[in-house]
């Protein structure tokens, strides 16, 4: 198993001499070709890490100002038809395409085509601009390429609705250090798809065009949301996403290996108060307060519950600086 993103490049790990040329390569293999105009070479600081995820192609950078193209030259050497996705996580940037323009700043997201010619700036003179792009095949996604075509360039907020799922989901990827086994990425491409053509549909308005299963899976998504953000109110049922518990139990079976909905609210709050309790600066809160933020507010359950989980009681865990191995169950 290893890491969800890879570290592609760095540019600490060369001359200074090197830097940019090197991201040019880089970026133009794993990401696209495009023209760089970079005013300080001297000082250009970059890292890429990456990850392919059945076909969707996830990508988080850091980079310094710079000023890109994608001009019809290049397209016509090379297109390889493609969706980019971005999410903005640090500084300021601009892009054009198709008649738009949008200034984007952290927490936006903004969808392009790789088809189409664009430029963008980034605008980072204190430090490092930040995020992540996803690279999907158009023919991934079911939805009219004239339709989409409207979205290009235009700043769409990350922080509500679908967007906010999405955002969500980009930000996880580029932070998990969790190690994953190959067909992982299988699965997370597949949610990752889904998620990026319900985004689209919903600002296209288009809902209607997108496959019933992509709709379920996105139906599954938001529900997982709810619960995290709720985890800590201790009446947080299976209903309380006004759907019938029939059909939240069949999509939990559906899209959570068979886990059920119980199950899977016990084990993100057992995940949540391990993690607390191996956490040092967490050290002088005690045991019980834990237990209660995440929802478990009775302290006999929560240490049976724990030690059925782990394998020790959550003291022992504590004590043990987190040894134990992670939890097989949901």
């Amino acid at each position: 198993m290893s890491p969800m993103l890879e570290t592609v490049f760095d540019s600490q790990d060369l001359p200074v001499a090197h830097r940019v040329e090197a991201w040019r390569g880089i970026t133009a293999s794993a990401l696209i070709p495009n023209e760089l105009d970079i005013d300080h070479p001297d000082e250009f600081r970059a890292s890429l890490r990456a990850a392919d995820l059945g076909g969707a192609q996830v990508t988080a950078l850091t980079y310094a100002s710079m000023r890109s193209r994608r001009t019809p030259r290049l397209i016509r050497q090379s297109d390889p038809e493609m969706y980019a996705v971005g999410l903005i996580l640090g500084g300021q940037q601009v892009i054009a395409q198709d008649r738009n323009e949008a200034l984007l700043r952290a927490g936006d997201l903004v969808v392009y085509s790789t088809s189409h010619p664009y430029q963008a700036v980034v605008d980072a003179p204190k430090s490092t601009a930040a995020s992540v792009v996803v690279q999907i095949p158009r023919v991934m996604v079911p939805l009219s390429a004239d339709r989409v075509d409207r979205l290009h360039a235009a700043r769409i907020p990350g922080r509500e609705g679908i967007g906010r799922l999405l955002a969500g989901f980009l930000t996880h990827l580029t932070t998990e250090t969790t190690p994953y086994r190959p067909a992982d990425g299988q699965r997370l491409g597949s949610v990752l798809t889904d998620l990026i053509t319900a985004w689209l549909a919903h600002h296209l308005d288009a809902a209607g065009q997108t496959p019933a299963e992509t709709r379920r899976h996105t139906q599954f998504l938001h529900i997982q949301d709810f619960i995290r953000r709720h985890l800590g109110d201790p009446r947080l049922s299976p209903a309380a996403h006004h759907i019938s518990l029939r059909t939240l139990h069949r999509l939990f079976h559906h899209h959570a290996h068979g886990a059920t909905v119980a199950s899977y609210i016990r084990h993100q709050r057992l995940t949540g108060a391990r993690r607390d309790l191996a956490d040092p600066r967490l050290a002088a809160r005690p045991v019980h307060a834990i237990a209660a933020r995440w929802g478990l507010p009775r302290p006999a359950d929560f240490t049976r519950a724990f030690r059925a989980a782990y394998g020790m009681s959550p003291t022992e865990y504590r004590r043990g600086s987190g040894d134990a191995p992670p939890a097989g169950r949901r």
